[in-house]
């Protein structure tokens, strides 16, 4: 005799059949993305470079070190709250805080906002108050961070986190997720006590996810000041990257790749499930580990060729791991798109249920924000005009970054070659591949989905 169980998924994001025409819309942003290229080619050189430099507003007094830790503490407590919560709290994923806190707050919302306005997790990170703490409670490291190692431990915790949100039987189930939650901060704190602060830099995948996508962002801190401009100004004025941070820059994308793809029907076609009687998540465990590997195999030895082949044209003696190092900040606008637009609509969503989480911690009818019964919609899902908006914002997200990273990767070019027609010859076969990669994103947000 068997026995009925609840099945988690990891986001509350509906399915519904987009009928506009989605090939107009994929047809505009590629040539939008092509004509890019063509006016960068035509542009004298250094313009680019000019487009991306920061525009200073105001100095900015030197915060002192301690409000970080006070507002680190205080994410640290939550997190613990939530952890607590996970166990005693209600067993609904959409009205317990750590699933909402650990999939909505943060892999959602913090996410998206420290790509596109700047580095919030110096303040908002739960790991630098506890092991600072550490630190003056055990005294200096044991151990020296192994430089050889460099980032292959946060590309190896980064990956861990994706293949639970992708690949987990029940990745938003509050008891399972708060037993991974606690593994992590365990392993996370104890290897601070280590190795020091080396360990949130280079090794904890989070924090390295969250430092690369403020390289992005539009706000920052150039020479003391606030700082504003296009996305990726602060690549431009910030040091190369090491080899391990490049990889770990193109696997961002390659795993958002892999996200939105192994969600759509043609993906349940190559893996022999008809995704209209999905059998639930265990059946594509080793499918969708499978797929997330073979994704960012693929993507990184897509790229590579391509900068092989634009260092060929281009007549260039830099070797592919100079390139490599170069030109991988470049995908980062890309990765930060796709992230925007594969979430949009989960987040419209979610964000009702984070707003009755905050107003009803712990499902006991409680009103602590004063909001009353807090009424989750997803109209907006049921009307052609919202669809629409929805679906061009989505699109956009996808095209700004394909657009924002030829731009970047042309300033690096012309830095890097001299001349713009040099950089225009090393960046042509990279900028084949982002307007295919365009077309191939903008088909993940039209195609239809299971699960």
């Amino acid at each position: 005799m068997t026995s009925a169980a609840p099945a988690w998924a990891h986001t509350s994001e509906g399915g519904f059949v987009l009928l506009l025409p989605t090939d107009l819309y994929a047809a505009g942003g590629v040539i939008a993305v092509a004509a890019t290229v063509i006016l960068l080619a035509l542009l004298p050189g250094g313009a680019a470079e000019r487009m991306l430099r920061p525009v200073g507003l105001m100095r900015l007094p030197r915060t002192p070190v301690a409000w970080r830790h006070v507002t680190s503490l205080c994410a640290a407590m939550l997190l613990v709250f939530a952890l607590w919560a996970g166990q005693a709290g209600p067993r609904d994923p959409l009205a317990n805080p750590l699933p909402l806190l650990v999939w909505s707050v943060f892999w959602i919302a913090m996410v998206t906002l420290q790509g596109l306005l700047g580095n919030h997790w110096r303040w908002t990170s739960p790991w630098t108050a506890p092991a600072a703490l550490l630190r003056w409670l055990l005294g200096p490291p044991v151990l020296r961070y192994p430089r050889r190692l460099g980032h292959a431990p946060a590309i190896v915790t980064f990956l861990g986190f994706a293949a639970i949100l992708l690949a987990d039987v029940a990745p938003s189930d509050p008891a399972r997720l708060a037993g991974y939650v606690a593994v992590y901060a365990v392993l996370t704190l104890g290897l601070c006590a280590l190795f020091g602060p080396a360990w949130l830099v280079r090794g904890e995948g989070l924090t390295v996810l969250m430092r690369a996508y403020a390289r992005v962002a539009l706000v920052g801190r150039s020479r003391g000041r606030l700082a504003i401009g296009l996305p990726g100004w602060r690549v431009m004025t910030g040091p190369r990257v090491s080899m391990g941070l490049a990889l770990f820059m193109v696997i961002l994308l390659g795993t958002g790749s892999f996200d939105g793809l192994n969600e759509t029907f043609w993906w349940f076609g190559r893996i022999g499930i008809n995704p209209l009687e999905f059998p639930g998540r265990s059946a594509v465990i080793g499918s969708s580990l499978g797929g997330l590997l073979g994704a960012n195999i693929a993507l990184l030895a897509v790229f590579a060729l391509s900068l092989l082949l634009g260092l060929r044209l281009a007549g260039s003696a830099m070797g592919l791991a100079e390139a490599f190092r170069l030109f991988a900040p470049a995908l980062l606008p890309i990765a930060l798109g796709y992230h925007v637009a594969h979430y949009l609509s989960a987040a419209l969503v979610e964000a009702q249920y984070a707003l009755a989480a905050l107003n009803d911690p712990l499902a006991r009818g409680q009103d602590l924000l004063g909001l009353g019964q807090v009424q989750v919609t997803t109209g907006f899902f049921n009307e052609q005009g919202s669809v629409r908006r929805i679906f061009l914002a989505q699109a956009g997200a996808v095209v700004l970054g394909h657009v924002t990273a030829i731009l970047l990767a042309h300033a690096l070019a012309v830095r890097a070659f001299g001349t713009s027609r040099r950089a225009a010859l090393s960046q042509a076969p990279l900028a084949i591949f982002m307007i295919a990669y365009t077309l191939f994103g903008l088909w993940l947000l039209a195609s239809p989905r299971g699960v």
